[in-house]
């Protein structure tokens, strides 16, 4: 059933409560998440995106239960990546001849997933526009690596409605549509952990975007993301976070993460916690053990941080994998201007310490030098390096 989002437009998209991982199990979900395609009558009818392709076939009878799907004259395919684009096979197999507007690199991607079909691509740029009749266009604005190289938003003039695909979304499950009718607390964590764990690493091209954007005198009554709740009430404080969260963001806070065998690096990190708090009572101070969190909750934390602390005991000349593990993802994730320290235990060879050093200036931080590297289990005077490390984890 569609449900009108403004006018003439409407939302035709999937709520999927029971969504618990997306992209693989690589982002986990815990509030649920949508699929958010709209479909646009004036005097054109326009579809913007599909739903995953799990959900194909109940999209598609939906949306001829609402229309002729022959009197669709155009499809916007913003981002081909299959959750938005899943339904798109199916729905073109009833016809097959209508025009699909998106990105060059999105017909790559299309084609790629779904093989080449002769479908009726028209490629558009940044400043495109579409007539849809009623006084209204469609004007089309290139967002590469936000987050394939295949997306795109798509503005409506006269509605003034940003549909923005995935950027300004959260994995989360809203079934009234509208930011102004969800739990604020519960969106605003879901969209800075969307954009810590997806959007991060292209920061500054989003910074960028956000300037060509503005330099377009777009005026944006509503935002109309792929995932999650549709800003209606002040949509651009979205816009507004993101503009922060790009510019390497950081509150007073310091995180501190580990994963331990035998509980000595685990008493290194509490120990190190309370030091802070006793240094600078005013700092957030967080711990989380690396195989018990989930891993895009810590990188949350990790993007509203200052500094970090991680901590493994030596096992095989190395760290253990479920800290090495985390250290790839960290890597990717291209945090900017922060300090971070290693610690850990050792009972033979001691080469934790200067691996986690290593690892955390290859993932783009300032690391300090100082480390806290503790023979078999800490003893009293162990604790004697932790004020050190942590001023300088501080300063």
């Amino acid at each position: 059933m569609k449900r009108q989002v403004k006018n003439n437009v409407y939302w035709i998209g999937y709520i999927d409560w029971e969504l618990k991982h997306f992209h693989g199990d690589d982002y986990s979900v815990e509030h649920g998440s949508s699929q958010n395609a709209y479909l646009i009558e004036e005097e054109k009818t326009v579809l913007i995106d599909t739903v995953w392709l799990p959900h194909r076939f109940e999209f598609v009878d939906n949306l001829e239960q609402e229309i002729d799907l022959r009197n669709i004259d155009y499809i916007v395919v913003n981002h081909g990546e299959c959750d938005h684009s899943g339904a798109l096979n199916t729905l073109m197999e009833k016809i097959p001849d209508t025009p699909i507007y998106c990105t060059a690199n999105a017909v790559k991607s299309l084609e790629g997933q779904y093989g080449k079909k002769g479908w009726n691509f028209h490629v558009v740029k940044t400043g495109d526009t579409l007539d849809i009749g009623n006084g209204k266009q469609l004007i089309f604005v290139e967002m590469p690596m936000l987050h394939w190289p295949d997306s795109m938003a798509t503005y409506m003039t006269g509605d003034n409605i940003l549909f923005s695909n995935d950027a300004f979304g959260q994995h989360y499950a809203v079934e009234e549509l509208f930011n102004d009718k969800a739990d604020a607390c519960v969106m605003n964590r879901e969209a800075m952990k969307y954009f810590a764990n997806i959007l991060n690493p292209y920061a500054p091209l989003l910074t960028r975007k956000l300037k060509e954007i503005e330099a377009l005198r777009l005026q944006i009554d509503m935002i109309a993301p792929s995932h999650g709740a549709i800003w209606r009430t002040e949509p651009m404080q979205i816009v507004e976070k993101y503009a922060k969260w790009a510019d390497a963001y950081q509150e007073n806070q310091v995180t501190i993460v580990y994963d331990t065998m035998w509980n000595g690096t685990e008493k290194i990190a509490h120990a190190i916690a309370k030091e802070v708090s006793s240094q600078s009572p005013d700092t957030v101070v967080k711990v989380f053990n690396i195989s018990k969190t989930d891993k895009n909750d810590i990188m949350t934390e990790i993007m509203k941080s200052k500094a970090i602390a991680v901590g493994s005991p030596t096992v095989g000349n190395d760290i253990l994998s479920s800290v090495s593990g985390w250290l790839a993802f960290l890597k990717q994730l291209k945090f900017k201007k922060k300090k971070a320290g290693a610690f850990g235990t050792w009972g033979w060879s001691g080469e934790s310490v200067p691996h986690l050093q290593q690892y955390l200036k290859d993932a783009g931080f300032d690391v300090i030098e100082e480390g806290v590297k503790v023979y078999w289990a800490p003893k009293e005077e162990d604790w004697e390096a932790i004020p050190g490390f942590v001023q300088s984890l501080l300063q």
